[in-house]
């Protein structure tokens, strides 16, 4: 039995989390979450779509000619802290001693190949002047002003950017100023999510980056809405604390710290599907503050997102006509068959054999259900090595076969069919998604009622020496879209170019 003290209930009446919420976690870890059933990977021609550069430009012209009938909106998780990206700079301030030993006999010994590029291509980093600005004379040879560079950069004595959100970081080096993340979007945003010249974007953060982020937009704003000709309207959110999770220990019963509270933990980016859900746009573009440009690739970029927004128009356009004339039940034999070889080579939906044997009341309902769903477009990349989760077919909880974003975590590694189906796949997704999530009466659909909670993840902490499980909730593009209906298209792999590591900066697509 789930016991609940006093303080319990105060700490999840503060929260803003039921018991029923807190019960339902709990069962979720006794049961433990089923890895996903894989049909098929999406491939070209079977669940991704490929286009031509003549309806590339089609497509484009649609969502352009439609763009100032619209409202826009761009939407980037930005919680990430830089601290994961920094793994290689903590380790080395950590056992490095430049009074020791050599920088070059350090990485001999320790194999360290990435101190070794970062050393080889410190002057190619934005941020190498602001660094050398402030160790200038300090170091007494050029293996102490590597480690030096490093303390001073990541430190909370120096820039502390060890501890910075992600999207403030300096990423691209203009000459006359160095660009975050944060910039990077605004600038993007105009070039292909604007209404006339306004630009609507929202960023989910961490609350006690609140006044770093406002600071940034103070001082890039006079700068880019001149460059750019565009009024941007900024909007913030954090991640609510009732979308965290409980913990419970080895024995599945509520984990508890030491002074007898329950332990909370952030429920993952798949309680960002709450924030999502209060936007109200037509279109909603959503892509990582990480995955950004320099201006060599923005026209591409640009393009492509519009490409993807225009394919959303012309599909939402259809299901609409559909979903009207199914609200009216102004439907022939005829009609109900055009509106179901739609649902299945437009909107990749599978209906049951048994759908036949239906009566015709009952098809016309599993018709209604299956067009009045959220539409996402996803952008989907082709495979060279980098990690993320990709496109396949699975059969869900009710024997479905569904498009679904799946990531490695949630496939059965020991399962020699899944992995061979894993090996075919030949796509990932890198988070470039168009979104429309209102109805046919333009009316927003709740988003969190197709949510699909079995797909969420349970993993193994530890916590002040203890052993934990953790729940993270079902990914926002993953189980939080579960009952989306997906259309995925091929995307250049140029518009996909994240941050990870700090020597992915190093890239040529990070050079201005």
């Amino acid at each position: 039995m789930m016991q609940l003290t006093e303080k319990d209930q105060e700490l999840l009446a503060e929260k803003g989390i039921t018991k029923e919420k807190v019960r339902n976690q709990v069962e979720i870890f006794k049961e433990g979450i089923p890895f996903v059933d894989l049909e098929n990977a999406a491939v070209i021609g079977n669940g991704i779509s490929k286009f031509t550069a003549k309806e590339q430009k089609a497509l484009i012209n649609t969502f352009e000619g439609s763009m100032d009938k619209l409202s826009i909106l761009k939407f980037v998780p930005a919680s990430g802290a830089a601290s994961r990206m920094f793994k290689t700079l903590f380790n080395f301030l950590d056992v490095y001693d430049p009074s020791k030993e050599s920088l070059e006999d350090y990485i001999d010994r320790t194999d360290d190949s990435d101190i070794r590029l970062f050393s080889q291509g410190l002057t190619n980093f934005s941020f190498y002047d602001v660094v050398q600005e402030r160790i200038k004379g300090k170091a007494a040879n050029k293996d102490e002003e590597i480690y030096l560079f490093v303390k001073e950069m990541m430190l909370e004595g120096g820039l502390n950017y060890g501890f910075y959100p992600k999207g403030l970081l300096p990423f691209h080096n203009y000459g006359d100023h160095s660009a975050t993340p944060f910039e990077e979007h605004l600038r993007e945003a105009a070039n292909y999510a604007k209404m006339g010249d306004e630009a609507n974007l929202h960023f989910t953060i961490s609350e006690q980056h609140m006044k770093m982020f406002s600071a940034q937009y103070k001082e890039v704003n006079p700068r880019l809405s001149k460059e750019t000709e565009t009024s941007f309207n900024i909007g913030y959110s954090y991640q609510k604390s009732s979308t965290d999770t409980v913990a419970v220990d080895l024995e599945n019963n509520l984990f508890r710290n030491s002074d007898g509270s329950l332990l909370f933990r952030p429920g993952g980016h798949g309680a960002l599907i709450e924030n999502l859900n209060e936007e109200e746009a037509d279109i909603i573009f959503i892509k990582n503050i990480d995955n950004v440009v320099v201006p060599d690739a923005q026209e591409e970029l640009a393009n492509s997102k519009k490409m993807l927004a225009g394919l959303l128009l012309n599909v939402q356009e259809k299901a609409f006509e559909y979903a009207k004339l199914l609200d009216e039940n102004n439907l022939s034999a005829q009609l109900m068959t055009e509106i179901k070889s739609f649902l299945e080579n437009e909107l990749n939906v599978r209906f049951i054999d048994k759908y036949s044997g239906f009566s015709i009341g009952e098809q016309i309902e599993i018709l209604k259900d299956k067009i009045n769903r959220p539409i996402r477009i996803c952008g989907m990349v082709k495979n060279e090595g980098e990690p993320g989760g990709g496109p396949f077919w699975i059969k869900n909880a009710h024997n479905h076969i569904v498009l679904q974003i799946i990531e490695s975590a949630q496939i059965d590694m020991s399962n020699e069919k899944q992995v061979d189906i894993l090996k075919n796949s030949t796509h990932f997704n890198p988070v470039d998604l168009v979104c429309g999530v209102k109805n046919f009466n333009g009316e927003k659909y709740n988003l969190l009622n197709f949510v699909d909670h079995k797909q969420g993840f349970i993993s193994s902490k530890t916590k002040e020496g203890r052993e934990l499980k953790a729940l993270e909730l079902p990914g926002l593009w993953n189980g939080a879209m579960a009952f989306w209906n997906s259309i995925f298209v091929e995307v250049p792999l140029a518009t996909f170019n994240p941050v990870k590591t700090v020597n992915d900066l190093l890239k040529p697509t990070h050079q201005v």
